[in-house]
Order: C-alpha cells, then sequence, then structure tokens
C-alpha cells in the first residue's frame, strides 16, 4: 500500500530523532520503494545531552538513527542546528518563562528549525516530501491538503503542529497518523528494528531530568527572584523563590499550607508575585489569542468552531473573532479553568486543524 500517495522511486527525506517513530516512517518508506535519505538535526550540545535518556536530536539518538539508516541501507546526514536552534527555541523559552507564560518548546521548534530549515534542505536535495514520525494525518491532495487529527486519539499531535503552514503541509507526509501506536511497535519488531522497545521521550529535550528550574537558572542568571504569593483577595500568604516555580493551576507544591484548596491563579512577573485563589477562579470565558495561522480560508466572519487550549485537555466549542495585527478574540460557550499565556489555542472543525495562534497575557 502506498501511504503518502507519491509514486515508486520518488526520493524523500525522513527527519529521523532516533525514536521509534521515525525509524519505523523510515522503515516504511523503503519498503514502498521510495529512495529514502535519513536526515536527523543536531539540535544542542552532545555532550551534555548523552547522559539524558529519552531525549532526542542529540547524543546517543543521534547514533541511533544512524543504526536505523545502516540497517536499512539509506544515506544517513547530520545537519548541525544548535546556535540556530539555541536562538529561536532555547532563548525564546527562557524569555518566555520570565514573562510568567507557559512556553511550548516543540512547537516553537517544528515552526522555526524542522519544518522550515530541515525542509528547504530536503527540497535542495531534490526530495518531493518530506516525512516524519508525527501522529496526525495529512487529508487531500498534493496541494491544498488539510491537517487532521491521528486515528489514535491517545497519540495525536495535531495540537503541536497548528504553526504548520500551508506550503508547508502540502510538503510533508505522516505515514503513521492513520495506525495505533501498538502498530507501529508491531511494525519495528517486524523490521528488526533496535530501537522497537526505545520508550518514548516524555521531557523537552534540551531539559534535563524535567528541570525547568536549572535550565533558566544557567540562561537567566538571577531569575529566581523571590517575592510573594498573595490570595486574590489581597492577602499576603507566604514567600516563592521565583514565579519560573509556578504555572496557571498548578496546586501542589505552593508551599504555604493551610485547609483550603487554592490554585495559581496568575503569575505577575513585573512584582515577582504569585497569585493564588479557589478553582473557580481559574475560570476563563474568553482570551485574546496573538500570531495566528491559518489552514486553509481564513474566515470572513466569526469563526463557530472547537478549540483547544492546552494539549491535555480535551477541545471544546467557541467562537473565534478575528481582529486587527493578527489577532483573535476566542469566546468559549462554556468557562475553561487552567488557561495559560504562552500555550497554543488550536482551532478544529471536527478532526481537521484550521489553525490557532499562541494565548497572550492580554
Amino acid at each position: 500500500m502506498n501511504s503518502i500517495g507519491l509514486d515508486k522511486g520518488t526520493r524523500i527525506v525522513v527527519a529521523m530523532s532516533g525514536g521509534v517513530d521515525s525509524s519505523v516512517a523510515a522503515a516504511l518508506m523503503v519498503e514502498e520503494g521510495y529512495d529514502v535519505i535519513g536526515m536527523t538535526l543536531q539540535l544542542y550540545d552532545q555532550g551534555a545531552a548523552a547522559a539524558k535518556k529519552g531525549a532526542c536530536c542529540a547524543g546517543q539518538d543521534i547514533y541511533d538513527a544512524r543504526r536505523v539508516c545502516d540497517k536499512l541501507g539509506i544515506p544517513h546526514y547530520v545537519l548541525d542546528y544548535e546556535s540556530r536552534f539555541s536562538e529561536a527555541v532555547i532563548e525564546d523559552f527562557a524569555d518566555s518563562y520570565l514573562r510568567g507564560e507557559t512556553p511550548i518548546p516543540c512547537v516553537r521548534c517544528n515552526q522555526q528549525v524542522k519544518f522550515k530549515d530541515l525542509l528547504t534542505t530536503a527540497r535542495d536535495l531534490g526530495a518531493k516530501a518530506l516525512v516524519t514520525g508525527h501522529y496526525v494525518q495529512r487529508v487531500g491532495a498534493e496541494t491544498g491538503a488539510e491537517l487532521h487529527r491521528s486515528f489514535d486519539p491517545t497519540k495525536d499531535q495535531s495540537y503541536f503542529l497548528f504553526a504548520t503552514t500551508q506550503a508547508q503541509l502540502d510538503f510533508l507526509r505522516f505515514p503513521l497518523g492513520g495506525m495505533p501506536k501498538s502498530v507501529t511497535r508491531e511494525h519495528a519488531l517486524r523490521f528488526g528494528l533496535e530501537v522497537a522497545d526505545k520508550p518514548d521521550s516524555q521531557d523537552i529535550c534540551f531539559v534535563p531530568n524535567g528541570s525547568y528550574v536549572s535550565v533558566l537558572e544557567k540562561l537567566r542568571p538571577g531569575a529566581l527572584e523571590e517575592g510573594d504569593i498573595l490570595h486574590i483577595d489581597g492577602r499576603v500568604l507566604g514567600r516563592h523563590k521565583g514565579i519560573i516555580n509556578y504555572t496557571i493551576g498548578q496546586r501542589k507544591g505552593l508551599g504555604i499550607g493551610g485547609a483550603e484548596a487554592l490554585y495559581v491563579i496568575r503569575l505577575n512577573p513585573a512584582n515577582h508575585q504569585v497569585i493564588v485563589g479557589p478553582y473557580e477562579a481559574l475560570a476563563r470565558t474568553d482570551i485574546e489569542v496573538k500570531e495566528l495561522n491559518w489552514l486553509g480560508d481564513i474566515p470572513d466572519g466569526p469563526l463557530h468552531c472547537e478549540v483547544k487550549v492546552r494539549s491535555t485537555r480535551p477541545s471544546v466549542p467557541a467562537t473565534v473573532t478575528l481582529e486587527t495585527g493578527n489577532r483573535a478574540k476566542v469566546l468559549f460557550h462554556s468557562p475553561e479553568y487552567g488557561v495559560a499565556a504562552g500555550q497554543a489555542c488550536v482551532f478544529y472543525s471536527g478532526e481537521r486543524v484550521l489553525g490557532g495562534g499562541w494565548i497572550s497575557a492580554g
């Protein structure tokens, strides 16, 4: 079965992270008779990453990608994009946290590095498509394609790909989007890939052991400035050791005790304040979204759709109204809780991704 809609023998590039998903994507493409080139981006210091399990694009994972390519009999190239990644992703991540936001560096990486620079390199090599191991579905013709959620809702990555442009989507292919992860593992075993049992990456690649604070301390010395923890009624409940330790909706680890269940309602980076309150204070009826990206036609009036404001939350009904400056106002049909600036707001029509933007602090 031809899973990506191109003629046998067509040259394609497969973005290989060293994990099971991209490895299986490459193996399937070889099996289907394509002229396959494996390509890996080295995005940060290999020495620092070599000891970190579950990362991508450095150390052991580059070695794993090369071993898979050797087994498949295809060429493998490693491109050094450390400086580009540092500027476009890591520095942006640090600045976003200091603004009191909750960033998603994986989206920025796709937007600014993988689907931009890697795609350009693929074209330079004469490839007709860039194949990835993402769990999303590309539906439609060679041009004007649509981005849809994956067949397996537990693995769907459409939220993280909302910033993909139409031109990029037309060039991209996602052969795993129509299968559950269990089938991917079965393919890995069938192909005899050594990464068949490799666990999925859980952490942000450049954040060792999930410790955001240690990374931010290194990138922005002095970022852990202490301040007050305030109740929304104005009471000072305690002190904190830096707002970067907190995110909207957080309940555990506040360090203030008391019988009342309190959540982080908002962050005030200018005054180094963490504001807490009861769960109902997290309710938001509307938000502002900036840096919009559309896949398909831009609506000429209010858009009635579903929106997703965190990767772990379900999509909910909302109305999106365009504003000047490539911004929009999103009105939830029912209040949403735990909405955080810096996260993405992605617009859906059923299974299709219509576009989205970044949640603004105001």
